[in-house]
């Protein structure tokens, strides 16, 4: 029997295959009273195996002594398992695995595991041989396309949840919506565990290529009604703990008044959604040890993130009793463990160095000279020429998309933002690895149709990121920006214009002199604008860009752009590229 999910009348295929038990023990006559067991997570691994920092091609490092990697996490479990006995816990992950290092996106397309004989995913060899149980879908899953998802879902041992994750044609979760575990006791009724993976809805926006028409993301709180009712009523299951790649926030990075669920909902979820005992939280890049919210029926339920990149395991300790023939829970805690304080482990450094090494060797490869030292230290706040790099090659390939077609005559602008504080291309030898720094995201190109006024618009939303600063006086460049939070990707520039960007001038009325070629941009005045596709699709929420005609797009990262057209050129020189095109001023004198 198949399952709605408007009538609960069963469990769907996919659920079905979720829901496969480990065989329970045989029944005692006598129960014991009371037992304990332990949950761990992990989230947004984004393909860090290893300690290692592939664009400095060295073990990675940072100002608060962190380290990272699975090879890392898989010591921690180990540790736990020793010392909760490996029957009593549950090892969980909640979600971007595959995309986030050179060592990701070379599995991805350079040696696809999608392609014919194509490789097992460094991930799903990592997490299969640490032995996890279950693993919610993370918004950046998508980013290589739904065949490399599924080959990756394949490939793994344990399920991958995603019950919000719905496919259009059945109106049926398209991944196992939960995973059922039993944790066998020394006598009596197994605890039933269920997991229940939850996916931001942002898919929808961020990744709209890939899933428009197929996949539909509806609500973390929708969904987790529907299942934590359904496991609780039709399961019988005793404890609920949600797997969700949300944050907690309540915010989202987009427009939700089209419809689109809140992003970061994981904390709504407990507030509104009764049964849940527990929530491993994912996506925000942050840490929380342990918060708790009372759920609508009065459970506390408690909240934790590790950190990301895995350097941090959380570690849920749960105490259950036996309480008029069923498992009642009395206790929840959550606690966090740090990679740092671990080595790697021994059999993860076996069996992936391989793949490591190639990744290695790949990244390593020259492609260019650079004239001078390129770095990305002030470009939050300066018009560096690394950035107009990035602008130059979306220009000249939207340029050449566009020849001789209906819209060749449109001027071309482009936009991009400074994604990294730390990024450098030195002058001599430019690498993969370098270009790669520069561009840590998979995004592609588009090119959507903008009038002068539209843009304007882009303008003032994008200089919202500085913090309104009086004119006089010195300026610390640390204190300007980043303004209520808004992070450095969300921030853009915009080539082939020049403007100055007053911050002495309150929000929404800070662009001066925005002229193209010299030339007052007028109202009506039409541009073809070359903007990534997470932007193009609403990502940040930046005026009109969503709702724009497109004139074009690919699927060829901007990255791999980027590598082309220094490969291309030989020589990486500035005077090819970088042209000022803005200026930070307070009351129209320059900042810097």
């Amino acid at each position: 029997m198949t399952v709605n999910r408007r009538t609960l009348l069963g469990a769907s295929a996919a659920a079905g295959a979720a829901a496969a038990a480990i065989t329970a023990s045989p029944a005692q006559a006598k129960p014991v009273k009371r037992h304990s067991f332990t949950v761990m997570g992990t989230t947004d691994l984004h393909g860090n195996v290893f300690n290692w920092d592939y664009f400095a091609d060295g073990e990675y490092t940072d100002a608060d002594g962190n380290a990272k990697g699975l090879a890392r996490i898989a010591t921690l479990v180990e540790q736990v398992r020793r010392e909760k006995g490996r029957e009593n816990t549950i090892l969980i992950d909640a979600g971007d695995t595959i995309q986030g290092t050179p060592l990701a996106y070379y599995y991805a397309r350079v040696d696809p595991i999608a392609g014919e004989a194509g490789p097992v995913h460094p991930m799903a060899q990592a997490m299969n041989a640490i032995g996890y149980d279950a693993a919610a879908l993370g918004n950046h899953e998508f980013n290589y396309g739904l065949d490399t998802l599924r080959k990756f879902e394949s490939q793994l041992e344990f399920p991958l949840l995603g019950a919000n994750v719905i496919d259009t044609a059945t109106d049926e979760p398209a991944f196992p919506p939960y995973h059922i575990v039993r944790m066998r006791t020394p006598r009596g009724r197994d605890v039933k565990v269920a997991i229940l993976g939850l996916c931001t809805p942002g898919v929808t926006i961020w990744d709209k290529a890939y899933v428009d028409g197929v996949l539909e993301f509806p609500s973390l709180e929708t969904e987790a009604a529907h299942w934590v009712k359904h496991l609780r009523e039709r399961k019988g299951v005793d404890v609920v703990i949600v797997s969700a790649h949300s944050g907690t926030s309540g915010t989202s990075a987009y427009d939700t008044s089209t419809g689109i669920g809140i992003e970061n909902a994981a904390k709504i979820v407990a507030e509104t959604v009764p049964g849940i005992d527990a929530i491993l939280v994912g996506h925000a890049h942050i840490e929380i040890e342990e918060e708790r919210v009372t759920g609508p029926d009065g459970r506390e339920v408690v909240l934790s993130e590790p950190y990301f990149h895995g350097q941090r395991l959380t570690v849920f300790d749960f105490e259950v009793e036996w309480d008029r023939g069923k498992w009642k829970v009395t206790s929840v805690s959550a606690s966090i463990r740090n990679s740092n304080t671990v080595a790697d482990d021994p059999e993860i450094t076996e069996i992936l160095t391989a793949e490591h090494d190639e990744v290695v060797a790949y990244v390593n490869q020259v492609v260019g000279q650079a004239v001078i030292d390129l770095d990305t230290a002030e470009a939050r706040y300066k018009d560096e020429p690394i950035i107009d790099l990035i602008n130059k090659v979306q220009e000249d390939v939207v340029r050449e998309a566009l020849a001789g077609g209906e819209f060749a005559k449109l001027p071309v602008i482009s936009q991009a933002s400074p994604f990294s504080r730390t990024s450098l291309i030195p002058a001599g030898d430019v690498r993969i690895k370098d270009l790669s720094s520069l561009y840590i995201y998979d995004n592609t190109l588009v090119a959507k149709r903008l009038n002068g006024s539209q843009l304007r618009d882009y303008l003032e939303y994008s200089a919202e990121y500085y913090v309104q600063t009086p004119a006089g006086g010195a300026v610390d460049p640390e204190a300007i920006t980043n303004q209520d939070g808004r992070p450095d990707y969300n921030y853009d520039y915009l080539s082939g214009f020049t403007y100055e960007i007053d911050i002495a001038k309150p929000a929404g009325s800070r662009i001066a002199n925005l002229r193209y070629e010299g030339v007052e941009v007028a109202d009506d005045q039409e541009f073809a604008f070359a903007v990534n596709n997470y932007r193009a699709n609403g990502g940040g929420n930046f005026p009109h860009v969503a709702a724009a005609e497109e004139l074009w797009s690919e699927s060829t990262e901007i990255r791999t752009r980027i590598i082309e057209w220094v490969t291309a050129k030989g020589a990486l020189d500035p005077a090819e590229f970088a042209s000022v095109d803005w200026t930070l001023t307070r009351d129209g004198v320059p900042v810097f």
